[in-house]
């Protein structure tokens, strides 16, 4: 899986999702029609190869059926054997070959996946030797620290892009996959990151309403993700631990504000339009984590933005004793309204303009499903805007601003972090390539 990434410069890191309704606009039909957005109409039969992105599929396409993508699927772990399953369900994606650090996770999704013995590889270039069975579209599952670098290789040999959040661990890789985002496009490839929050009808009619001013303007907000420590998933000093225990490895996870709370951090940027914080004062620290590795175990930050708006964040992995809330919230205060939010909860706003909203049902499933859609629906329609990397670069960055500000218990600006060229180093050695 590759040596550091390397950096891309700096960026404005600006974008987002655009939506443009009518008040009375139905949100169910919303996702809808963004999931079919510039579908083709048809799909014309053909006994031989497709082009799209600049690039033959080689699958054959019957009659009244949907063209068939060869997905190469990097990550056989808990997340990535799952996430596997939902791309064979579609229908529209062949798993044409996987990859993943353990040769015991290759051969239990191989199995279920049926996926031939030749096309099955295992180690840290397993993603190299993926890329060289020339697939449609890669999925990339795997401990962010690998992210930009594979993604970077993906584009370069015209592989369209899946991958999941976070985007990177420090700041030169959050450039790198801004820069691959760009080349994707200009070379006719499609690359979504799958974050599940901007799926959901009710969230998109809420963050809408927010953008038009349904609120007034905020005066102050509070983001959370509190929840008990994960389990780990191999034995301290056993074979491949650092690899398996990613998430308790500073390096190959980015800690937790960065690997799991970029959730509740990218509900704040959508809420707050894009617009950068001013600067970021933090504490976190590690006194109740019981699991291996050397990442803290809560985090606290104030996000102060212009017009003197504070949103304070707060994490926590350890016991919380049947205290609530729990999960991933975001509540944001205006002058006319409220934003209530929780992740796989509900999306809705109180006040003078109120929107009853609704419940989102299980956002972890349905978000994946329906973004495994949005990404095949691109591919096959020839639509490269890729626009959900801008608004999930920023978020990364955020948490990074964010984890920076904490360790150091101190006062960062967004300029500081921006200029940000140090790069977090996996301990590698000792793991077969």
């Amino acid at each position: 899986m590759g040596a550091a990434v390397r950096g891309c410069g700096t960026s404005p890191l600006a974008g987002g999702l655009p939506v443009l309704l009518t008040k009375n606009f139905n949100p169910r039909f919303l996702v809808k029609l963004m999931l079919r957005r510039n579908f083709l109409s048809s799909v014309a039969a053909t006994a031989g190869a497709i082009t799209l992105g600049g690039k033959a599929l080689s699958a054959q396409t019957a009659p009244g059926k949907k063209p068939e993508l060869k997905l190469a699927l990097l990550g056989c772990g808990g997340r990535g054997a799952w996430i596997g399953n939902l791309f064979a369900k579609h229908g529209g994606y062949k798993i044409h070959a996987i990859g993943d650090y353990f040769p015991h996770r290759i051969k239990r999704a191989g199995d279920s996946l049926r996926v031939p013995e030749s096309h099955r590889f295992s180690g840290l270039s397993a993603y190299k030797r993926l890329l060289d069975t020339k697939p449609d579209v890669i999925a990339i599952i795997v401990a962010p620290w690998f992210h930009p670098r594979i993604a970077e290789e993906a584009v370069a040999v015209g592989v369209h892009v899946y991958l999941a959040k976070p985007v990177a661990v420090d700041v030169p890789g959050c450039l790198s996959i801004e820069a691959s985002g760009k080349r994707a496009t200009e070379n006719k490839l499609c690359f979504l990151v799958d974050f599940q929050t901007r799926t959901d009808a009710f969230f998109i009619e809420a963050m809408r309403r927010i953008h038009s001013g349904d609120i007034g303007a905020p005066i102050f907000g509070e983001a959370f993700y509190h929840s008990d420590s994960p389990g780990s998933h191999a034995r301290p000093g056993s074979h491949g631990e650092r690899i398996a225990n990613w998430r308790f490895d500073a390096a190959l996870g980015g800690e937790i504000i960065v690997e799991r709370d970029v959730h509740v951090l990218d509900m704040m940027n959508w809420a707050m339009n894009n617009t950068p914080p001013l600067h970021v004062y933090g504490v976190s620290g590690r006194k109740q984590r019981l699991s291996p590795g050397n990442v803290p175990d809560y985090c606290t930050a104030l996000y102060q933005y212009p017009n003197n708006t504070g949103i304070t964040f707060t994490s926590r992995e350890f016991r919380g004793y049947g205290s609530t809330p729990e999960g991933i919230g975001l509540r944001l205060f205006g002058t006319k309204g409220i934003l209530e939010s929780k992740y796989a909860g509900y999306a809705r706003i109180r006040g003078e303009k109120a929107y009853p909203g609704g419940k989102c049902g299980n956002l972890y499933q349905a978000g994946a499903v329906a973004n495994i859609k949005s990404f095949y629906e691109a591919v096959i329609s020839s639509d490269y805007s890729n626009s959900t990397v801008a608004p999930s670069v920023r978020a990364t960055m955020l948490a990074i601003l964010g984890r920076e500000a904490a360790a150091k218990n101190t006062l960062l600006k967004w300029e500081d972090i921006l200029k940000d060229t140090n790069r977090r180093e996996a301990d590698l050695k000792g793991l077969r390539d």
